[in-house]
């Protein structure tokens, strides 16, 4: 992998003079009072402003600042006229875009399509706040204010729409966010060395439309520039192998770019946009991946290949900015859910190499995995203690996209950089990763003993393939960082889901439990895992969410909530759902179809099938398992899954009546609060 060079050692800009903002201002008030007359760059976010490490805005601001730059921040803005777009004023560099932590539309919508009535990331709760595909919305806005001043576009919604992307909430394929934009660059993944290497090129007086060797952007252009090898996207899927690497050499890879299908292409054909979904995972490491390029009318969309992950230095030196972990003051104080359930929590890694084909890690942060220094990670520790108010003494996290990946890594730098598979543990975990866990450990065991500590909770989904490899970490974890209960995440039990999300196999859920169990009992503790499960995901049949259910049943177990399949943009999953192919595999009109549960009335079936113990579902169950001829299931024996009677006020039946016949069983399940936080 080529080396990048150190953002830590970058010479500051001329405004470095005027030091470090208790906050990053939000009106010209406070830019008055820190003796600015302009900022140099703006960032426009969804979010409301907290100055928190776990807030992007918030590391995008500070690690500007530490570049010496004047950053101001647009946080939430009223998005229907252009006049809260000039509250700050023209900036000197850009205006940096972004939808904020989560993807606007799925903040706002459930994966029934249902509007959310709060916002996790906004005062009080309160929903409404932000606009549907708030990326687009606010660079118009920028773009009505101030014509001339250039637009970079970020975060998780630009990053998963950077490409031709299939659209849930209009069940459509779309074009680059980067051309509905009408901005002047998309910056991809972790922006942190992308960003500052634009605002020091800008700074220098370098046009934005002459940055083109930027990793980890995308932008438009007519055509390819001389000197570049063009390949047809077609000819790669045809002749590389199935698995394993594929090696390139760094000369020809690195003036070569990949043709992919035309947004017209894909739009006309969902086989095309499953073999364009293919390509963009397989060129998606940072050792190894070629530019890519997609022809949308006359312009092509561009995109370089993906930013050298950050080193430990660098990592430690963004974690350790000016942070104050708190809201912004303009809030007076009023709660934000978000802020609230991470205020305690320390990042310790970034990426995950899991490869779930559900999950937009990959996709954003990458699957080689960015760590902390234990050293960093403890001084932060240290700071929680000394200054947020409210601590009583717990952390309530320290983690990551993933809780056990901490120092994790291929054995070999070379094997790594020319590997072209999507995940590391499936259908196995490759026999070149480090299991190794003993790093993240000794950081368990040093951060519960420092004074003032009285526990260390992880939060963070729990990689069970990779902890029972270590029983000493599993010991460790049961016996010192759980409250009682640790949320897993085995989404599935049948083989035909598992293959389809690239997930183990039920087995090695039992291998863990058994672990658990056995060092939960070892320290006198009663604790318990609690499994979460996707419903309807690609691949899942009514079939599999009965066994499903029946396994539920046997192991006592009974979800609150429920989480129902929400195609992503750019997700492999979501792929599988708008074509019925599956992208894990070479792609052809006669490659392997994939069950697709679609529609309101099979995704409610399946959640129903999770919720088998509330007696709303029952009627709808007792229909489905008539249907599949398993009304054997119907009774109230110790094996059977639903009883025959109804309760009154449940389903529409009175209560100790017989259900009525199939014919008018026909009420729907209730549809159920889906979660946008789960564990690995």
């Amino acid at each position: 992998m080529e080396a990048a060079r150190d953002i830590t050692g970058i010479r500051k800009y001329w405004a470095s003079r005027f030091g470090t903002a208790p906050f990053l201002p939000m009106s010209r008030a406070e830019m008055d009072e820190l003796g600015w007359d302009s900022c140099d760059v703006i960032l426009v976010t969804g979010d409301a402003y907290v100055d928190h490490p776990s807030f992007g805005m918030a590391i995008v601001g500070r690690t500007l600042e530490a570049q010496g730059f004047r950053v101001g921040i647009i946080a939430q803005p009223d998005w229907r006229d252009a006049e809260p777009f000039k509250a700050l004023g023209r900036p000197n560099l850009f205006f940096g875009v972004t939808a904020g932590n989560m993807d606007s539309m799925v903040n706002r919508y459930t994966s029934d399509r249902r509007v959310r009535s709060d916002d996790a990331y906004t005062p009080g709760g309160e929903g409404g706040k932000r606009p549907d595909r708030s990326v687009i919305v606010y660079a118009q806005r920028v773009r009505e204010a101030w014509r001339d001043v250039p637009i970079v576009i970020g975060g998780i919604e630009a990053s998963l729409r950077r490409i031709a992307h299939f659209d849930y909430w209009s069940e459509k394929v779309r074009r680059s966010i980067l051309l509905d934009a009408k901005a002047d660059m998309l910056v991809f993944g972790n922006a942190e060395r992308q960003i500052i290497e634009i605002a020091h090129r800008l700074g220098a007086g370098e046009a934005i439309g002459g940055i083109t060797d930027l990793r980890g952007t995308a932008f438009v252009r007519r055509g390819t520039p001389e000197g570049w090898l063009e390949i047809d996207s077609a000819s790669i899927d045809e002749t590389a192998p199935p698995a394993g690497p594929r090696l390139v050499r760094g000369a020809d890879r690195a003036r070569s770019v990949v043709r992919m299908p035309s947004f017209e292409q894909v739009v006309a054909d969902p086989v095309v946009y499953a073999h364009a979904s293919r390509i963009l995972h397989t060129e998606s490491n940072p050792g190894n991946a070629r530019a890519l390029v997609q022809r949308h009318g006359d312009v092509d969309v561009w995109l370089n290949p993906p930013p050298i992950p950050l080193t430990t230095k660098e990592m430690d030196w963004v974690y350790e900015r000016a942070y104050q972990r708190q809201p912004h003051p303009a809030y007076g104080g009023a709660e934000i859910p978000a802020y609230k359930m991470i205020r305690f929590s320390i990042s310790i890694q970034r990426g995950c190499f899991g490869g779930c084909t559900f999950c937009s890690i990959t996709e954003h942060e990458g699957r080689i995995i960015q760590n902390r220094s234990e050293g960093s990670v403890i001084r932060e520790i240290e700071q929680v203690r000394d200054s947020v108010p409210g601590f009583t003494g717990v952390i309530s996290d320290l983690g990551g996209p993933t809780a056990n990946m901490y120092r994790l890594a291929c054995k070999s730098r070379e094997i790594e950089s020319a590997c072209r598979r999507p995940s590391c543990v499936f259908p196995g975990i490759c026999p070149n990763l480090n299991t190794d866990h003993s790093a993240l450990i000794g950081l368990y065991r040093r951060a519960r003993e420092l004074p003032g500590i009285k526990k260390v909770l992880i939060a963070s989904g729990v990689r069970y393939d990779l902890a029972s490899e270590s029983p000493e970490y599993v010991k460790e974890l049961a016996q010192h960082h759980v409250g009682g209960y640790l949320k897993i995440a085995p989404e599935a039990i049948g083989e035909g889901p598992l293959s389809k999300m690239m997930k183990p196999g039920i087995g090695t859920y039992d291998r863990f439990k058994a672990l658990f169990d056995r060092f939960s009992k070892e320290a006198g503790k009663e604790q318990y895992l609690i499994p979460y499960f996707i419903a309807a995901h690609p691949g899942t049949t009514d079939q599999d969410m009965l066994e499903l259910a029946l396994w539920l049943k046997k192991n006592g177990f009974r979800a609150d909530q429920v989480q129902a399949f929400l195609p992503s943009p750019m997700a492999t999953a979501t792929a599988m759902y708008h074509s019925g192919k599956n992208p894990l595999h070479r792609i052809s009109r006669g490659s392997e179809e994939v069950a697709i549960p679609k529609g309101l009335k099979v995704r409610r079936l399946h959640k129903a099938f999770l919720r088998y113990h509330d007696a709303n579902n029952w009627p709808v169950l007792r229909e489905a398992l008539r249907r599949m001829g398993r009304a054997d299931l119907i009774g109230n024996g110790r094996h059977q899954l639903v009883p025959a009677w109804q309760p009154a006020g449940a389903g529409g039946c009175g209560e100790g009546r017989r259900a009525p016949a199939p014919a008018m069983a026909r009420t729907k399940a209730r549809p159920f609060r889906t979660q946008h936080t789960r564990p690995k």
